[in-house]
């Protein structure tokens, strides 16, 4: 697969200043101030942000690499506006995708993503006028490549604090958790002349910030026209405590919800049950959701040689067990409420 550009992962490329928003291979600073941003493109950014400057220290000061994937670590302090109107940037996202599986058994979320050997963070949130989560971020785009970020370089630091925006998967202390894997292309619904615009990611701040179930997260995604403009299409996985799921699904000019609790990369929507189990990675998690197997143990076995993170989400303890790299030994445990660092131990 070709690694994802700066513009694929839109949702918070807007947040980031011109001079920092880079494309791999488009030149990134390394060292020093970076040049001053366009005053439109700090103004999008200061818009959409809204910290003080003492919580922006407080992101800053959280920043840390846990393990060598790199995995890293940072609570996110303050607002943001995730109802801002897409920008060009967020349009002009390329073709590529992410291959993952998904489950949902009881009060476990489980899933694997799978793509290029890129680096990722931890992020928690605990916004004024939403829920607090927990979600994994691939941050390669942030980086303007896949190679790992300084930590005492302030043009890293700053573009890492931006990862709060973009969640790949995540849960809310409301036990609610959400997770995408690329689909199929079909027809998407028509816009909605007046409704808000977000992207395939934003949409998922969204949820977790809003909804704390299910149903909640059903009728928030209703009000909204999720673009994937330039690709990929993704659907979505949801889940909460009380044990309903459902898959989100865009396709034959609308928006479907699939009774389901596992989510591969194959379409849901109009296809039957046999079709489903025709995929293997579909068929392995669908008969090991109804055993005692191990969540982490699951993941393992439809592990593709390209899986980055696997992450399992318990629902009511508001906890998630995460393995880098398919390094099945050391599984690092987080929680919503920060500790002092995260508990790493044989898996």
């Amino acid at each position: 697969m070709r690694s994802p550009t700066a513009a694929l992962l839109a949702a918070l490329i807007l947040t980031v200043p011109s001079a920092v928003a880079c494309a791999p291979g488009s030149g990134s600073p390394t060292g020093g101030p970076p040049p001053t941003p366009a005053p439109r493109q700090a103004e999008r950014s200061a818009s959409l942000l809204r910290q003080t400057p003492a919580e922006r220290a407080r992101t800053i000061a959280s920043l840390r690499q846990v393990d060598d994937l790199p995995l890293y670590e940072m609570t996110y302090h303050g607002g943001y506006d995730i109802e801002a109107p897409l920008t060009d940037e967020e349009l002009g996202r390329g073709e590529d995708g992410w291959a993952c599986s998904l489950f949902h058994r009881g009060a476990e979320f489980g899933r694997n993503f799978d793509w290029d050997p890129n680096p990722a963070m931890v992020v928690r949130a605990d916004p004024p006028d939403g829920h607090a989560s927990l979600s994994v971020v691939d941050v390669s785009y942030l980086l303007g490549g896949t190679g790992p970020a300084d930590l005492k370089d302030a043009a890293d630091r700053r573009r890492l604090g931006h990862a709060v925006l973009s969640p790949f998967d995540g849960m809310n202390d409301q036990g609610l958790a959400v997770g995408l894997a690329q689909t199929p292309d079909a027809e998407l619904p028509a816009r909605t002349p007046g409704r808000a615009r977000v992207s395939s990611v934003r949409i998922m701040r969204l949820v977790l910030d809003r909804a704390a179930t299910v149903e909640e997260a059903l009728t928030l995604m209703r009000r909204y026209d999720v673009d994937f403009t330039g690709g990929p299409q993704v659907h979505y996985l949801l889940a909460d405590r009380s044990g309903r799921s459902a898959v989100v699904e865009y396709g034959q000019g609308r928006m479907h919800v699939i009774d389901d609790r596992v989510l591969t990369n194959i379409t849901m929507a109009g296809t039957d049950r046999r079709a489903r189990l025709a995929d293997t990675r579909y068929r392995t998690l669908t008969e090991g959701v109804g055993t005692r197997a191990d969540a982490l143990g699951l993941l393992r076995r439809v592990a593709q040689p390209h899986t980055r993170w696997s992450v399992v989400y318990d629902l009511k303890a508001g906890t998630a067990r995460i393995v880098t790299g398919q390094r099945w030994s050391r599984v690092h445990t987080f929680a919503i409420a920060a500790a002092a660092s995260p508990v790493s131990s044989p898996g």
